[in-house]
């Protein structure tokens, strides 16, 4: 029962067959035989969660099932939930308060009848693309325990991927929800900025679902997207079909970007998955073009020394005792954000726009642009990055950052698994707000891929 979808649970609680009790006691049963290894839970509440159970079989027998009642949710550490506390992945933080209400996407997936299982790691801050955290032990990738899930949304990929339910909930500012979808072969969408209202906004900051289908990633939108007054970055509420057939490639155009212009080399067997997907986007009847590079040194120079400097702030306001406890690969990334100068701080932030302006320059010829999620596939789960070096953070991100930024949407759905076994992720970017285009045309691709391998059991 763990492994069915949302679409399929929901169909199974409507004939009869399955009941949101005995679904929610098979996954809490599966997640003790896989949670003392993939350490993907922060806040595990199985009691709570057979009680939001009980309470959806009864709306179901009174006929009064809601949009995903019983169907079992996981959310990421930052996601605030009544009650609940928010370390944000680090020691420093260890005794934070309980949260006094849900966010925006908590609330808007409680009232949609989901039922919580429990809050999933994060590295400290959301600062990093693995599972490495100061105040809990390392996340790890259900395909090899010895690797990485990615992050910052690291335990929300790990839960996916281990089969803990099928809703999953994380966030991005920089790859957080695309890598660890990439790095654990499930499918995330990483929406304009502010479709999904979010607690709290600030530029590049989405939540977005976490799936192993690209149908249960619409499913969570339709809740996902109502309207929240907490965000005011969010869009305009807008009545949209979120399950819409799959797009059709025939007639698209398509760009084609395998360099980013920065960063890390694509990996020669992440470089084979992703230009197979493109090739197998040509056979469908679309139009596919190369797309040269469009950021470069000096904007991701000038983003890195604006969050050092953001982040500086933050940790440097903590007492020395609370600051000692951060993970050191994170104050050692920080500290020279001490020195940084007025002018420097605005030419990063400017950078930015920059990033902004060009990314959207670079698409607007296509429907849609097809590059690698990261260059390179899952690595040490002990590792703060894949080369684990504070004084270059960014290499690895060159082809999700821009999109934050650009406030595109951008999907990661399975392109295929290296020799070793590990996922490869595509990344499928849409025109601004175009979230449905690139829903669609994940569907599609989700179609053309054909079989995949089974998924990673205890």
């Amino acid at each position: 029962m763990h492994d069915l979808s949302a679409t399929e649970l929901l169909a199974r609680y409507r004939d009869g067959s399955l009941s949101p009790v005995e679904v929610v006691r098979a996954t809490i049963a599966h997640i003790e035989r896989w949670e003392p290894r993939l350490h993907a839970f922060y806040r595990f509440e199985p009691e709570a969660a057979l009680a939001s159970a009980r309470e959806s079989e009864a709306r179901w027998r009174r006929g009064e099932a809601l949009a995903l009642d019983g169907v079992p949710l996981t959310l990421k550490e930052n996601i605030a939930t009544a009650g609940c506390a928010l370390p944000l992945g680090t020691a420093a933080l260890a005794d934070a308060p309980p949260a006094t209400a849900d966010a925006p996407p908590a609330a808007r997936l409680r009232e949609a009848g989901a039922v919580l299982l429990g809050k999933t790691t994060m590295p400290d801050y959301g600062m990093l693309s693995s599972g490495l955290s100061s105040l809990h032990p390392a996340a790890r990738n259900p395909w090899d325990l010895s690797k990485t899930p990615g992050g910052s949304s690291a335990g929300a990929g790990a839960a996916a991927a281990a089969s803990y339910g099928p809703l999953h909930l994380g966030t991005d500012i920089g790859g957080s929800l695309r890598l660890p979808a990439s790095w654990c072969g499930i499918y995330t969408l990483k929406p304009s900025l502010g479709r999904i209202p979010i607690q709290p906004p600030y530029a590049g900051r989405v939540a977005g679902p976490m799936t192993r289908t690209v149908a249960d990633a619409a499913l969570m939108m339709g809740p996902l997207s109502r309207p929240d007054w907490r965000d005011g970055m969010s869009l305009p509420t807008q009545n949209i079909a979120w399950q819409s057939p799959p797009l059709a490639p025939r007639g698209l155009r398509i760009g084609l970007l395998m360099d980013a212009g920065w960063g890390l080399p694509v990996d020669p067997e992440v470089r084979a998955a992703v230009e197979a997907a493109a090739r197998a986007f040509e056979q469908a009847g679309a139009l596919v073009e190369p797309l040269a590079p469009f950021s470069n040194r000096a904007m991701i120079d000038g983003l890195d020394r604006f969050w050092r400097m953001r982040s500086w702030l933050d940790i440097s306001a903590l007492a020395p005792e609370r600051r000692a406890r951060v993970l050191p690969y994170i104050r050692d990334w920080v500290s020279n954000g001490e020195h940084c100068t007025a002018a420097e701080l605005f030419q990063g932030y400017s950078q930015m726009a920059a990033l902004r302006d060009a990314a959207i320059a670079a698409c607007q010829p296509f429907d849609c642009v097809l590059s690698p999620v990261a260059p390179v596939v899952a690595f040490d789960a002990e590792l703060a990055s894949p080369l684990h070096d504070p004084a270059r953070p960014f290499e690895h991100i060159a082809f999700t950052v821009p999109f934050n930024f650009s406030e595109q949407p951008a999907a990661s759905i399975n392109c295929g698994h290296t020799k070793s076994g590990l996922p490869i992720g595509l990344q499928i970017i849409g025109q601004r707000h175009d979230d449905l285009g690139v829903l669609r045309l994940s569907a599609a691709y989700e179609a053309l891929r054909g079989p995949q391998p089974a998924w990673p059991v205890p």
